[in-house]
């Protein structure tokens, strides 16, 4: 069935309707937004509703528009102090985490489906690799859980989006031929590179113009500047042609942050609210993208893929990057669980679909099938998790309290003037 624009309005007011609607009993529940608009997806294509054409270049931008906006949202709420404080936890989770549980991910896909070639089981790993900003977004706020891991969290899912697009552009060129990998590694990292030192620029220049405008900005137009801040160093970034518009965004965010020592609520709201919309839209598409694709290989197979994915891969690389740190084990529990598969995931999956590779159709369907079960089984275990942790640490020695306690936000609310209950 085409869609019409009035049909297309229609169906996504509906959906953003049901969403808000809900929003506030869903909060205290196990279920999510993303989990029900997976399922709004599923149910709409099945109706035959709406049908999506996997190699549409509106759900390509949708899906990365969705991104830009979660990932600079993401950013503005990052702590500066936690940052000088507790990097320790990210650092590692990136330079460790991520790169083995792309190798463990590579290992089990070249194991059950025998037609990739080791580039291509490691293009699927790559893609499977960063944890998704969107899905983490309600536990990075949960005022409950200690600042160290919603700081963690909220780093790692920020920029391992960035990093993980090298990686997968890396091994889509050598699956398609690239002549030397050498070469093509030097450069994405430069890109990334490049898009860190745009989106600081940007951000700080942006920071101090708005120190200096001679009247200043409406209130109603302050997350309206934020916004453009994303748009315009995504935009730089991939205009070059040399930079990675993803961490310029996300970077980003960061630098106006910290650059503005105390952002108003408006902003972070805006922003906030804005990510949300995309997201519903785009968590709603990726379901139905899931009907029109389906599944004609080994069921067996797929189902082992990933539950390897979702309780082996992700949990036994994030324990064994922290090892060399001390945190209780409830804690590192709770963040080597909780590395969901989301957007970037999908967007990474749909940038194979659309090139050359020879098993593009079989990356894609093995990575959506994945992304669909961990944005449920996350969905449905953020607020459990929480929960337990929060319970754990309320029943913790003194010592222990003390030092979750300590880096929780005020009870009032954050440095930045956003009630701690937002």
């Amino acid at each position: 069935m085409e869609i019409t624009f009035e049909l297309a309005l229609l169906v996504v007011g509906a959906l953003l309707f049901v969403a808000a609607a809900l929003s506030g009993w869903l909060r205290g529940t196990v279920l999510s937004i993303s989990v029900l608009s997976v399922g709004a997806g599923i149910v709409l294509a099945e109706l035959e509703v709406v049908s999506v054409d996997p190699g549409a270049k509106s759900i390509l931008y949708v899906v990365e528009l969705a991104l830009v906006l979660t990932l600079f949202a993401d950013g503005l709420v990052v702590e500066d102090e936690l940052l000088v404080t507790h990097w320790a936890p990210t650092a590692l989770a990136l330079v460790v985490a991520m790169p083995l549980t792309m190798t463990l991910l590579a290992l089990a896909a070249r194991a059950l489906f025998p037609t990739l070639s080791w580039e291509e089981a490691f293009l699927l790993g790559a893609v499977l690799s960063p944890t998704d900003p969107v899905v983490t977004s309600a536990v990075v706020t949960d005022q409950r859980l200690p600042a160290k891991v919603r700081h963690t969290l909220n780093l790692e899912s920020g920029l391992n989006d960035g990093l993980a697009l090298p990686l997968v552009l890396f091994f889509l060129a050598l699956a398609t031929g690239a002549e030397s990998a050498g070469t093509e590694a030097a450069r994405l990292a430069g890109e990334a590179i490049a898009g860190a030192a745009i989106g600081i620029a940007l951000a700080v220049g942006a920071a101090l113009l708005l120190q200096r405008l001679p009247r200043g900005v409406e209130h109603k137009y302050l997350g309206i500047y934020a916004v453009a801040i994303a748009l315009v160093a995504f935009g730089i970034a991939e205009q070059t042609g040399w930079a990675n518009g993803l961490i310029a965004v996300f970077v980003g965010g960061i630098a106006f942050a910290v650059a503005r020592h105390s952002l108003p609520g408006e902003v972070l709201e805006f922003n906030e609210t804005l990510s949300a919309l995309f997201q519903v839209v785009t968590f709603t598409l990726f379901g139905a993208l899931i009907v029109t694709t389906g599944w004609d290989g080994s069921t067996g197979r797929l189902v082992v893929f990933v539950a390897f994915a979702l309780f082996v891969a992700r949990p036994v690389a994030v324990l064994l990057a922290f090892l060399p740190i001390r945190e209780p084990l409830p804690n590192k529990l709770f963040m080597a669980w909780f590395g969901p598969k989301g957007v970037a995931s999908m967007l990474f999956a749909l940038l194979v679909l659309g090139s050359s590779e020879r098993h593009r159709s079989l990356v894609f369907d093995v990575a959506s099938f994945t992304i669909v079960a961990s944005i449920v089984a996350h969905g449905l275990t953020d607020t459990l998790g929480a929960n337990v942790l929060a319970h754990w640490l309320g029943h913790a020695d003194e010592s222990a309290g003390k030092d979750a306690s300590g880096m929780h936000q005020q009870e009032g609310g954050d440095r930045r003037g956003v009630p701690a209950d937002q």
